[in-house]
């Protein structure tokens, strides 16, 4: 009797360790008590229940109750003038129609993801009181080509004044048949890119647009081994932002990809730093480390990610204020790149 009670003492042990091991994050602060206000607003289910019979009602509708973003939405993203409004938006709605049904099938409720947003925006609040967050995030569903253009390459997403737009028709799961097509493959997002294209990943995105509003990315001019090191700085700000979500929907990477980055970091640093200049400013081979695609030339084209240059700036940022624990975000982001990479001493194996 004595041994199976200490063998079920033990098996409960390595369950709460195992428990905890899981569910608890020792860096992330308690932020229970941060007060956040923000609502979500469905503009899509709104736009589409305009009777394209008889647009100007519906219209005039949708502006009074969206009177600062609807003028955006025809104009920024539907393309449209004030002389080809009312017919735009009944090509718009026609065209469109199978697409919004599918977004409505795949986010039937949205109190989820307020919820994850006011979650998230506690740790932005929490390490950047002053930031003025977005008060309304609006879901709409623009055209199957219309990604938005960041400083960080191509998004669905777009910050505006007080709200965070979330384009809904980028987030239909990786499956959706319009993302296998050819035309889309081609001219939109190629499927290491669409692949990505599941609700899952929007707050990652969206955070990814506040990280750069704080911080934005002036890395464009800096030789290889400094881009590096600014860009791995955003995603080091985004796991402040998001550390209870899995490295994955960080970076993008698979859990393959990112299980090889992690057995093979001394291998890609000694790989990069025999194979290329550091202080390289030569636009293709900046391209080959920073910037998306399947994999990265000379690694492994099934099981490297692309944009790898960025995970290992991540890692020496992490080396860097790991160090410096007194330093607190902002004094981080602040910092030089040439002094992380100095103070690092990044030397994985």
């Amino acid at each position: 009797m004595f041994t199976i009670t200490m063998k079920k003492i033990a098996t409960f042990l390595v369950f709460v360790i195992f428990f905890f091991s899981c569910t608890n994050n020792d860096k992330a602060p308690n932020v229970s008590n941060i007060n956040i206000t923000v609502k979500l607003q469905r503009f899509d289910k709104d736009f589409f229940a305009i009777d394209s019979n008889n647009v100007l009602p519906g219209l005039n509708a949708v502006n009074e109750k969206y009177p600062e973003f609807t003028n955006l939405f025809l104009q920024n993203i539907l393309g449209l003038d004030s002389s080809s409004t009312l017919a735009g938006i009944k090509h718009f709605l026609h065209q469109n129609e199978s697409i919004k049904n599918e977004a409505d099938n795949t986010f039937k409720s949205t109190d989820w993801l307020e919820k994850d947003f006011i979650k998230t925006f506690r740790y932005a609040k929490y390490y950047f009181p002053n930031y003025k967050l977005p008060d309304k995030i609006i879901t709409v569903v623009g055209p199957i080509d219309a990604l938005a253009q960041s400083s960080n390459g191509y998004t669905p997403d777009f910050l505006g004044p007080n709200f965070l737009g979330i384009s809904l028709q980028f987030y239909l799961g990786k499956n959706f048949s319009v993302y296998q097509d050819p035309f889309f493959i081609e001219k939109v997002a190629p499927e290491y890119r669409s692949r990505r294209f599941s609700k899952e990943y929007i707050v990652a995105d969206a955070m990814q647009l506040i990280v750069d509003d704080i911080f934005p990315d002036r890395s464009g001019n800096l030789p290889l081994i400094e881009q590096m090191i600014e860009k791995g700085k955003q995603w080091w700000l985004l796991d402040k932002f998001l550390p209870e979500s899995p490295d994955s929907i960080k970076t993008g990477y698979t859990q393959q990809q990112l299980t090889w980055c992690k057995e093979n970091e001394g291998l890609i640093w000694s790989y990069i730093v025999k194979n290329e200049d550091l202080n390289s400013i030569s636009p293709p081979v900046i391209q080959t480390y920073i910037g998306e695609g399947p994999f990265t030339q000379g690694f492994s084209q099934e099981l490297s990610p692309g944009n790898l240059g960025q995970w290992i700036g991540w890692q020496i940022v992490k080396k860097f204020a790991d160090k410096n624990s007194k330093l607190n975000p902002e004094e981080i982001m602040g910092t030089d790149a040439k002094k992380i990479l100095e103070e690092a001493k990044y030397k994985p194996k």
